[in-house]
């Protein structure tokens, strides 16, 4: 009697051990995978679901958007410039079946996948566009890497180029060029100033061709300026047409 009552309570404790093995219970974000005697049977979730001990199981997948960092990858620029960039992805799982059917690991399989997505697509760029175009970068590698990651259920969100270090000579070069560059602004716009002080000066000259007292009036404008400041001896030439009057007359 008392075995048998034994035997009935560990059926009960292993029966209820059961029951409670075959209730799983997936957040708003998570979805349950099941397969039935290893075929794929449904997608489940979320809320409860009750899965068949020992003749079902279900796979949790996270919906989420992760947040995947690429390690730093050495990259030659198309004008044979080495650079270390990094990069950070983000992406989602958008069909869990196939996140977990179609590939062993998903995040694994995506970061590798970037990592030789950052290297071919700025392989094809110089490097002035790596460091001026970033955002259209972005959108290349992540379009191309979105195309691939496809079949595996995945979408990638966004591609965002964190940091491209370069070596200390290509810096000094970089900073030569940049220098070498405001030095050529500074001459074309003085250039420019030359030759529109020279244009002013071939306008004033022509006006004051057409009228011989212009000439004088700006001479003695110029007189006028200069005794305004405080020197103590002044020489200057004096146009022989001011004093031509004066002067007797040759017989």
């Amino acid at each position: 009697m008392f075995w048998d009552l034994g035997l009935i309570g560990v059926f009960f404790v292993a029966l209820v051990a059961l029951a409670f093995s075959s209730f799983r219970i997936f957040r708003e974000y998570e979805r349950g995978v099941v397969f039935t005697l290893g075929r794929f049977w449904k997608v489940k979730g979320p809320g409860l679901v009750i899965i068949i001990p020992a003749i079902q199981q279900a796979v949790r997948v996270d919906l989420r958007t992760v947040v995947l960092e690429v390690p730093t990858q050495d990259v030659i620029s198309r004008d044979n410039v080495s650079v270390k960039v990094s990069a950070v992805v983000y992406l989602r799982v958008i069909d869990a079946q196939k996140a977990i059917i179609q590939v062993v690991d998903y995040l694994n399989a995506t970061s590798q996948l970037a990592q030789t997505m950052l290297r071919s697509v700025l392989g094809k760029h110089q490097l002035d566009d790596m460091l001026a175009e970033r955002e259209k970068l972005n959108n290349d590698i992540r379009e191309a890497l979105d195309s691939q990651t496809d079949a595996w259920g995945i979408k990638v969100a966004n591609v965002e180029i964190k940091q491209v270090d370069l070596t200390e000579s290509m810096i000094r070069a970089i900073a030569r060029q940049a220098e070498a560059e405001r030095e050529r602004r500074a001459k074309v716009i003085h250039a420019e100033g030359e030759l529109q002080a020279a244009e002013k000066l071939f306008q004033a000259a022509k006006i004051l061709a057409q009228e011989p007292g212009a000439i004088q009036l700006r001479y003695l404008e110029t007189l006028t300026v200069i005794g305004a400041d405080k020197n103590t001896t002044i020489v200057f030439p004096l146009p022989m047409d001011l004093i031509s009057h004066l002067l007797p007359r040759q017989k």
